[in-house]
């Protein structure tokens, strides 16, 4: 320190720090307000001293502190934000303390002791800048460091600065538990050389849990309340309402973690990452957690916690990122309070790729501990249980996960290739089996295979992993689908989804299936509440929206069925299969030309025709209305058939119906249950049908289907 009286000029590092909310706190409780202003003072400067920084003064609520160096300085500002938190995570929310740190480097005077001047003025206006929890710097910092941290730097332009004459850049320091809002400051070419990826600033976070079955359908292009069954009805209790689950601190949104890594094709890490959280989470009683494909509404997008909080009606949220270069893997991960924003937990791993599931493990159960969650035996040992020991199969895994949520043909085929990979590596890997299955079923489903030939598939692999693993909800609930939509076993399907769902009462997909197959039997206060549960679980999800659109059709309230979809399809202009239903109705109520419009949407988001047969089918229409326009769609069908590719005979019969042929319509429908065509169950409630529920022919397809008219 310069002695009494001597002024002093040099280049210093200048840290501004503030508490944040502090006179707030002050009007509100004095007591606290000092309490903790002297416990952030013995937590801070044992920091300042340990990155040789000097403390200048007190300044209220902060310090002044003067470093030797850029680097130093900004290396204060990590480590005193890191131990905050630290601290943060077991403190009680009315005593968290968060701080703003500004950093700049420039020339001072000192004198006295005091420092002075322009460099300490810009570094008292930048620290307001800060988000709570924060770092702002300077560009005459960022220029000293931007080569020499791994942390991503985000500019924010140059902000006015009060009685600041000249402009000067300013950036934000994305510490590991915090969210990457925009694009991070460009490296050097230098900082681009240095090993492990220095380049994009590794980033934040990994959590493993394992893909539920994907909401097979329907979710493609869009994103637990604990189940007490009534044993006299077997309905499910009414779930918690959305004011009371999100109150409460046991439910969680794993956001989807930003892939930070050079390689774009990384992506796969980052998702699957997420989507195993998801479901490694679903698995603990008494905590409720958000469906995957409501959280990943939220990927790259900006957003502040608490609307997200809301919009999924969740307490808790969990979010990070992931970078990989070579073997070096860096996740960082973070619990956050929605209500104020605090951290209640935060961490990041700096491993080898071979660690990756013992990260997933250590990830899932640091959760469990921050929201206090009490686990049996089961619990803990399924947390620390590892799904494979084969690193490579377990990434092939992940690619397989990746282009199974594409929710496209070559997706699903790709994904078939990746669990076949998987698999060959480790023969063991349950959840790579029960995505096989998946896989499958959505190749059957949405009619991109023959039924007899997807859903045996479908069957064998759904049944190696229940082998494999009886506990593994994903492959009950693949199980049941095939045999409610393949098999028309239905009490055996309606057992499989039951059990799929005590295996796991928070498995969106789970309810959702079930809710919809009781629909389909016309059970409909039953599946109305399992639609209910689903929608709890995954509030912004597509399909629950669609379903709610098919529950009116199939109870013939045409009107509010046809403004359901209308709203789906606002939500979602890519769904075909809302299209479509949404046509159907259309047509059942006599409104032709708007039925035709949208099937020439679904036409064209389908693919199952080319431009040129698009516009024949116009042609069609305009010159013989939809009977015409029907009778073109059958010739182009049964043109592919017999050149080989399988197109359903149930939308042939459909389209006979349309073009009101009722003998060929049974003739196809007959064809279709020889067939086993996919959709074949909704006949029992499908409007489209009901005049030929009074034929001989159509009581007899209902009867070997098993359904009763």
């Amino acid at each position: 320190m310069p002695s009494e009286n001597i002024e002093q000029r040099k280049l210093a590092a200048i840290m501004f720090t503030d508490m944040v909310g502090y006179s707030a706190l002050s009007q509100r409780n004095e007591a606290l307000a000092l309490t903790l202003l002297h416990e952030h003072q013995q937590l801070l400067r044992p920091i300042f001293a340990q990155h040789g920084g000097r403390e200048v003064k007190a300044t209220g609520d902060g310090f002044l502190v003067e470093f030797g160096s850029a680097l130093q300085s900004l290396r204060c500002a990590m480590g005193i934000q890191t131990a905050m938190v630290q601290r943060n995570s077991s403190a009680a929310p009315d005593r968290r303390i968060q701080l703003r740190i500004g950093l700049h480097l420039g020339d001072v005077e000192v004198r006295d002791g005091d420092v002075f001047g322009d460099g300490v003025n810009i570094a008292a206006r930048i620290e307001p800048l800060a988000e709570p929890g924060g770092i702002c710097i300077t560009g005459p910092v960022f220029d000293q460091i931007r080569n020499k941290i791994d942390e991503p730097l985000v500019r924010l332009g140059k902000p006015e600065l009060k009685n600041i004459q000249i402009p000067i850049d300013v950036y934000r320091v994305v510490l590991p538990w915090q969210q990457l809002t925009s694009a991070p400051a460009k490296p050097t070419a230098a900082s681009q050389s240095r090993p492990v990826a220095r380049a994009v600033a590794l980033g934040l976070v990994f959590v493993l849990a394992l893909g539920a079955v994907g909401w097979w359908l329907f979710q493609h292009r869009g994103q637990a309340t604990k189940q007490v069954a009534n044993p006299q009805t077997n309905v499910p209790t009414q779930p918690a309402s959305a004011a009371t689950s999100a109150g409460d601190q046991k439910s969680i949104a794993v956001l989807p973690f930003v892939n930070l890594s050079a390689e774009k094709e990384n992506e796969h890490l980052s998702d699957g990452i997420t989507e195993d959280l998801c479901t490694a989470l679903t698995q603990l009683k008494g905590l409720r957690v958000a469906a995957r494909t409501s959280s990943f509404v939220f990927k790259g997008r900006t957003e502040d916690i608490r609307k997200i909080g809301e919009q999924l009606n969740v307490a808790t949220v969990l979010e990070g990122s992931v970078s990989k270069a070579g073997n070096k893997l860096r996740i960082t991960a973070q619990l956050i309070n929605v209500t104020d924003g605090f951290h209640l937990w935060a961490t990041n791993y700096d491993r080898e790729m071979t660690d990756i599931l013992e990260i997933r493990s250590d990830i899932s159960k640091r959760v469990t501990n921050a929201l206090k969650l009490e686990l049996g035996v089961e619990e803990k040992e399924r947390l620390v249980k590892k799904p494979t020991e084969n690193l490579e199969a377990y990434e092939l895994y992940l690619l397989g996960r990746h282009e199974l949520n594409k929710f496209t043909e070559s997706g699903f085929a790709k994904s078939i290739e990746h669990f076949k990979n998987a698999l060959a590596r480790d023969p063991k890997f349950a959840l790579a089996t029960a995505g096989l299955a998946e896989a499958y079923n959505n190749l059957g489903f949405w009619n991109y295979l023959p039924p007899k030939e997807a859903f045996p598939e479908a069957k064998r692999a759904a049944e190696e992993a229940l082998r494999l693993d009886p506990t593994l909800a994903e492959a009950r609930t693949a199980l049941a689908f095939i045999q409610y939509e393949y098999e028309w076993r239905f009490a055996e399907a309606e057992r499989e989804f039951r059990e799929a769902i005590r295996l796991n009462p928070g498995s969106a997909a789970a309810r959702f299936w079930f809710g919809e197959f009781l629909l389909v039997m016309e059970r409909f206060q039953e599946g109305e509440a399992e639609v209910e549960f689903a929608r709890q679980l995954d509030p912004l999800s597509i399909r629950v929206n669609f379903d709610i659109g098919v529950k009116l059709y199939f109870q013939r309230q045409f009107d509010r069925a046809i403004e359901q979809l209308e709203k789906t399809t606002t939500r979602d202009p890519q769904n075909s299969l809302a299209f479509d239903l949404l046509g159907q109705i259309l047509w059942r109520v006599g409104r032709s030309a708007e039925a035709f419009r949208v099937w020439q949407k679904v036409h064209e988001l389908e693919g199952f025709f080319n431009a040129d047969e698009i516009a024949e089918l116009g042609t069609a229409y305009a010159h013989s209305g939809l009977r015409g326009f029907a009778l073109k769609k059958i010739e182009f069908m049964e043109k592919s058939r017999n050149q080989g590719k399988y197109r359903s005979a149930l939308r042939i019969a459909h389209n006979y119906m349309i073009a009101g042929e009722k003998a060929e319509t049974l003739n196809w429908l007959e064809r279709a249950v020889e067939e086993r065509a996919t959709w074949m169950p909704e006949l029992k409630a499908d409007a489209t049908w009901d005049e030929l529920r009074s034929e001989p022919r159509f009581v007899a397809l209902l009867e070997k289907i098993g359904l009763e008219n």
